[in-house]
């Protein structure tokens, strides 16, 4: 049997050297705008050579299809020849960016700025590359940093997280060197995306234990008030007055007047001496005017600062009082206390000093105090 050959097709003119030669299609290029500076020499040249002398110049180019890549194009479709932002290396041989376009001593010439496009593309990529390598290092310390907290926060069950805002189990704040560190259970890895649910367990755990706390402090005052109470319904009708007697017969005396009796009763065997008062304004005042300067100073009481401490050094005769409080009152604790006062409008202005002596005093479910007036060094 005879084989068939099947031959192909062949399309009128085919064989014409016109149809075989595909038409060249023409260079196609980009009109793309350049800016950039010139400094006072750059000017000047331009004057001479027959230019505007502007330190800005602004120029259109062609650039053929070849070397777009030296070419940006916004948004809006502006093409422009990649001089700004620019890349240069610095001291440390490191890519910067500066956002001015360059500037130039003497007008460029069209190679001259694709030589500065060509460049500026090359280390625009060498700085990004940089920067992401800086920027992946820095993560990664940052990491190891959050992972290195949160081991010590896990292991360490004294440590608390931020109360403000209150630690959630998605979220909380950690502080370490004064550095407030944010952790997430959505975006941290490994020991520190356990650390909100663990913030958050120990944070309620505080708040239940601090409600328990306040609640036994509670119940602890009022059982002190109620034992207060008692005391003062034994003590009224046997030291009261009559009318104080009446009135705690009816439950309407005040607590306030009944403990003023008893701290009355109880320091009377000191005798009548002069109490400490706490007239610190007025006596500031009077201490002023004693000075030239302040003959018209007026101290009120938001104005007097007052600082009060215990005395480290005592003249013969407050420690002589010390000592006689001391005997007539011996189940006291006698103390001699240092008060100085200022004037908070003017700083420069002479402080007082006023001594007094504290005394201190148990009786039943009271603490009585009584500070007496003490000799001035």
């Amino acid at each position: 049997m005879e084989t068939v050959t099947r031959f192909t097709e062949r399309y009128a003119g085919a064989g014409t050297d016109a149809a075989r030669v595909a038409p060249l299609e023409p260079a196609r290029a980009l009109q793309v705008a350049v800016s950039y500076f010139l400094s006072e020499d750059g000017r000047k040249a331009s004057l001479l050579t027959g230019g505007n002398g502007h330190e800005i110049q602004e120029l259109t180019v062609q650039v053929p299809a070849n070397r777009l890549h030296l070419v940006s194009v916004d948004k809006n479709g502006n093409a422009r020849l990649k001089l700004q932002p620019r890349f240069e290396f610095d001291g440390d041989q490191r890519v910067v960016r500066i956002d001015a376009p360059p500037t130039y001593d003497a007008p460029p010439s069209i190679d001259d700025l694709f030589r500065a496009a060509a460049r500026n593309h090359e280390l625009e990529r060498t700085y990004f590359t940089e920067r992401n390598v800086a920027r992946a290092k820095r993560l990664e310390t940052e990491r190891e940093l959050r992972e290195r907290i949160a081991v010590s926060f896990m292991n360490d069950p004294s440590q608390r997280a931020l109360p403000h805002p209150p630690p959630t189990e998605r979220r909380c704040c950690l502080v370490v060197d004064h550095r407030r560190i944010v952790f997430t259970a959505a975006g941290d890895i490994g020991a520190a995306q356990q650390v909100p649910a663990e913030a958050c367990r120990r944070f309620r755990a505080d708040l239940r234990v601090k409600r328990e706390r306040v609640r036994r402090e509670r119940l602890d005052q009022l059982a002190l008030h109620e034992e207060k109470k008692r005391f003062m319904a034994e003590w009224i009708p046997l030291h009261g007055t009559e009318d104080q007697q009446v009135r705690q017969a009816a439950g309407v005396l005040p607590m306030d007047e009944a403990v003023e009796a008893l701290t009355v009763h109880t320091f009377g065997e000191l005798g009548q001496r002069a109490l400490y008062a706490h007239d610190g304004a007025e006596r500031l005042q009077s201490f002023l005017r004693g000075f030239p300067a302040y003959t018209d100073a007026i101290v009120t009481q938001a104005d007097l600062a007052i600082t009060s401490f215990n005395a480290i050094k005592a003249t013969r005769d407050q420690w002589a009082l010390v000592q006689e409080l001391k005997a007539a009152k011996q189940d006291a604790t006698v103390t001699l206390r240092v008060h100085r006062f200022s004037w908070s409008r003017d700083p420069a202005a002479p402080s007082l000093t006023v001594f007094g002596v504290l005394v201190t005093c148990k009786v039943g479910p009271f603490t009585l105090r009584r500070e007496f007036l003490a000799p001035a060094e």
